[in-house]
């Protein structure tokens, strides 16, 4: 009986060894795989990071190493009973924890330097940061870097390509840049290059269009801008209608009243237009119009109710 105990102790201790090591061989093989990627391929990584990056070819090595040898004993507890596994894990789990620490500071820096890397996963971000050099790789994460936006359109040219303008995930909808944009430099500088042409163009295409509003027919100006454009410059047009009404006013007892007129005009103008055929996207637009413009009526109408004249 005494040596059965022996044996049973001695079975225990061993199975308690192989459970250790095997959580341990699993922590660091996804650590390390997931580092992997970015001290060794990423040339964003190793510019940022050298010292760590230096420091994890030599963890690499070993955990390959340490990998092979398991794969050479074949059987988990030949193995995991050398007195050298688990101290070289223990070691290779420490020096990665160093690394995955500094690249969550490096991560952070970014996050800093560029705000809306917040709103975007850690893995999704890495894969930033991975492909920061190809632009080409980075479009497929637009949509959650920039609500609505689906990817851009780049110009290859040279080495980097030129983003020539931007394409909406919400309907079909293609906005060209009106100023240049290179996509050149760190991924976070040229992103923030994407968000100033974005809002300059914009504003450009907004200008252009409060002037052709005046200048061509409204069915034709309508389809002529992106959707966001053609909302705000239509309010505008709506504000500079009603002020236009309280000018005249003193002079003219009926302008507000006439104001409202032209408003119920217009209105039945874009139900007229929604009446007819259309692409799915102008189709849109003019519903998203004829919503704003009929509480744009109601607004008229009640100050013409009121005697609002200023």
């Amino acid at each position: 009986m005494p040596p059965l105990k022996i044996r049973s102790c001695t079975g225990k201790k061993s199975l308690a060894g192989i459970s250790e090591i095997v959580i341990v061989v699993g922590e660091v093989q996804r650590s390390w795989s997931f580092l992997e990627n970015l001290f060794i391929h990423s040339d964003e990584v190793k510019k940022e990071l050298p010292k760590e990056s230096a420091q994890f070819v030599s963890i690499d090595k070993e955990v390959r190493d340490i990998l092979a040898d398991g794969f050479k004993h074949q059987k988990a507890l030949n193995f995991c009973v050398q007195p050298t596994v688990l101290p070289r894990l223990e070691k290779v789990q420490s020096d990665l924890t160093v690394c995955e620490k500094a690249l969550n500071e490096f991560m952070d820096s970014k996050r800093i330097a560029y705000p809306r890397f917040y709103f975007v996963s850690p893995a999704d971000l890495l894969d930033i940061l991975s492909n920061g050099n190809n632009p080409v790789k980075v479009m497929v994460h637009m949509t959650k870097i920039i609500s609505a936006l689906e990817t851009l359109e780049l110009l290859e040219e040279g080495v980097r390509p030129f983003a020539k303008g931007m394409h909406s995930c919400v309907g079909v909808e293609y906005v060209p840049f009106t100023v240049e944009c290179k996509l050149l430099g760190k991924v976070e500088v040229y992103l923030q290059q994407v968000l100033n042409a974005m809002r300059d163009s914009l504003k450009d295409i907004a200008m252009k269009s409060l002037k052709t509003y005046a200048e061509i027919d409204k069915e034709s100006w309508i389809v002529q801008d992106p959707a966001m454009v053609t909302l705000l410059v239509n309010n505008c047009q709506w504000v500079i209608l009603c002020e236009g009404a309280f000018i005249k006013y003193p002079s003219d007892k009926d302008a507000v009243k006439k104001a409202y007129e032209h408003q119920v005009n217009d209105l039945k103008g874009l139900i007229m237009m929604v009446q007819g055929d259309l692409t799915k996207p102008v189709r849109q637009k003019i519903m998203c119009l004829i919503t704003m413009d009929a509480h744009s009526r109601d607004i008229i109408d009640k100050m013409v109710g009121l005697e609002v004249h200023r």
